[in-house]
């Protein structure tokens, strides 16, 4: 595989060289900033041969770097090897930023390239003013894949279908009003949107245009009056179209988004320049004032309605049912035969098809047996990956997309004996989860001021994890979703770190990972609702929303304070009480013996 990467780099700078090119910046990125994209868009996985969804590649004639975050630094080190790439591991002391290398690398007056249709405007603007100094040319029209990747999977155009009211609990026509009043509100006569689960949301849309997330390839411009979706032709069909045209939304090819912005003159265009590529906006006339914001749609989306709640609700019931099934499974079946890594995933994967309402995984599935856990976003590869073993730590991280909603769960479990290192591991971790679920906090907080309750056990004995506690969750949609978040380290602006509203989505998630040994993870979801109101002000807390046991076998007493374990034992006790009634006697009986205290 290293050889075939370094003949694609060398192919790359051979291009470079006859275009008079010092750098290539390459991001990982459709065109609409979408976390995980079609395999169209994966010329940065197929270049460098790191598969990771978060990364940058960086080339130059004669250095090529990988950037890549704490997720994905063991995985990074294996598969960049060889490959004429080094891994550049962010955050880390002493490690560049892609600016910084870019600054000290590029010489005076030379030439950058990148294609502007998947780098975000924002990311954009930064990058010119760090090169300003050295007046480097940016080529910002360039795709890198061009008269190279040969065999270029095809552009995605899947169909679009609509959401209903049942499910969606708040009508189209609704939420264009919000939005409009949001517009007004800021002076806006126009909104460009381009984030395709905020257009698939505000439109009660949704599609198979990308990789685990129900939504569809498009652009949306808002005026006051009328509305313009850049759809593919063909993705809507009659029924779809009948019901764009009687919100007033005139469908135009998906093309054509370029030249319409071009034509905008003394608007005032609100749009978010971390959510729109850095083409759009050098597409913009002069006269165009931008009023860059936070997508109003982006906070509208992540407070629940009570529809979308009570089907979450639901959703979690089901996938809790399906994931109680795959663990009773999976401590059999190392007993009894040869299971790899892949085919735990897949028969994981195929108990979730079988639920009612599921359209899906939300994520691939991540199934990491004893080292391989330490990789915290590993995926097993398609010749089947480590063979499961009747000892050790195996951790499943996988989730559902359902009609009624979005999944996320991750549970560590024993397979047989653990190590004394193990078993703290999981012990400590678990309590931690369980610590942030139980927390109450007044209005106002953001994750950023609750981060504390998931890390103390671990932080007391100089452990840590390298990755947020918590992350906002879609309503069919995106797992990973904005603007909420559980974590220490704060981004520049708190937009993906905001005050925590009552019916949004969290995962929480602490985790711990000794590279060459182990990783754990425990992971639920849960729901901000109110708790007390008082003198003092109102009070939130979490509900919870995952119910799936946590492994007995995996937890030492000893280690447990005692309102640890008791929170241990009524979570277990509520999870029997939850799946039992939906699960057969033999599955019932497996799941009590499972829950019993410790």
């Amino acid at each position: 595989m290293g050889k075939e990467m370094q003949e694609r780099l060398a192919r790359l700078r051979a291009k470079m060289s006859a275009e008079g090119i010092d750098a290539w910046l390459i991001p990982t990125a459709d065109y609409h900033g979408s976390e995980y994209v079609s395999d169209y868009f994966k010329f940065r996985a197929w270049l460098t041969g790191f598969t990771g969804s978060a990364g940058t590649a960086v080339v130059t004639a004669r250095e090529a770097g990988l950037w890549t975050d704490g997720r994905y630094f063991v995985q990074a080190a294996a598969q960049l090897e060889d490959s004429g790439f080094t891994l550049f591991k962010m955050g880390q002391e002493g490690v560049p930023t892609v600016a910084e290398y870019l600054k000290a690398k590029l010489p005076e007056e030379g030439t950058l390239a990148f294609d502007g249709r998947v780098l975000d405007a924002k990311a954009g603007e930064k990058l010119e003013r760090a090169l300003r100094g050295k007046k480097i040319r940016l080529l910002w029209q360039e795709d890198p894949a061009e008269g190279l990747w040969t065999d270029r999977p095809p552009f995605p155009a899947g169909p679009v279908w609509m959401l209903d009211g049942a499910s969606a609990g708040e009508t189209a026509d609704s939420k264009l009003a919000r939005l409009r009043r949001e517009m007004e509100r800021c002076g806006a006569t126009s909104h460009l949107l381009t984030s395709l689960t905020d257009i698939a949301w505000l439109l009660n849309l949704r599609g198979s245009d990308v990789a685990y997330t129900p939504v569809f390839l498009a652009n949306l411009l808002i005026r006051r009056e009328q509305a313009y979706l850049f759809l593919n032709p063909g993705a809507a069909g009659e029924a779809e179209l009948a019901y764009l045209k009687e919100l007033g939304i005139r469908v135009l090819p998906y093309g054509e988004i370029g030249k319409v912005l071009q034509t905008l003159k003394y608007e005032r265009l609100l749009l978010e320049k971390q959510a729109v590529s850095y083409a759009f906006l050098k597409s913009l006339d002069a006269s165009v004032t931008v009023l860059d914001r936070r997508n109003p749609t982006a906070l509208f989306k992540a407070v629940k309605n009570e529809t979308e709640r009570e089907n979450l609700r639901r959703a979690h019931i089901r996938d809790g049912v399906a994931l109680c099934r795959f663990l009773m499974w999976v401590k059999e079946a190392v007993k009894t035969g040869r299971v790899t890594e892949r085919e735990a995933a897949e028969k994981l994967d195929a108990l979730r098809r079988g639920q009612e309402g599921n359209l899906g995984p939300s994520f691939e599935t991540i199934s990491a047996y004893g080292e391989n856990a330490a990789m915290c976003h590993y995926a097993a590869p398609e010749s089947g990956g480590a063979l499961l073993s009747a000892r050790g730590l195996y951790l499943v991280d996988s989730g559902g997309q359902y009609r009624e909603g979005t999944t996320d769960v991750t549970r560590t479990i024993a397979l047989g004996p653990l190590t004394k290192e193990e078993k703290e591991g999981c012990t400590l971790v678990a309590a931690c989860m369980l610590r942030l679920l139980d927390v109450c906090f007044p209005y106002g907080c953001r994750g950023l001021n609750l981060d504390y309750a998931a890390r103390e056990l671990l932080w007391k004995r100089g452990l840590d994890f390298n990755h947020g506690t918590g992350h906002g969750v879609g309503y069919l949609s995106s797992v990973h979703e904005r603007p909420n978040a559980v974590r220490w380290r704060a981004g520049e602006d708190l937009s993906d770190n905001c005050v925590l509203e009552e019916g949004m989505v969290t995962s929480d998630e602490p985790g711990l990972y000794v590279e060459g040994k182990f990783g754990v993870r425990t992971e639920n979801l849960t729901l901000c609702v109110k708790a007390q109101k008082n003198e003092f002000g109102q009070f939130m807390r979490f509900e919870n929303l995952t119910w799936a046991p946590i492994d007995r076998d995996t937890i030492d007493p000893g280690l447990l304070e005692p309102a640890d374990r008791e929170r241990l034992n009524a979570y277990n006790r509520e999870v029997y009480e939850k799946l039992s009634p939906h699960l057969s006697r033999e599955e019932a009986d497996w799941l009590r013996d499972a829950t019993q205290p410790v």
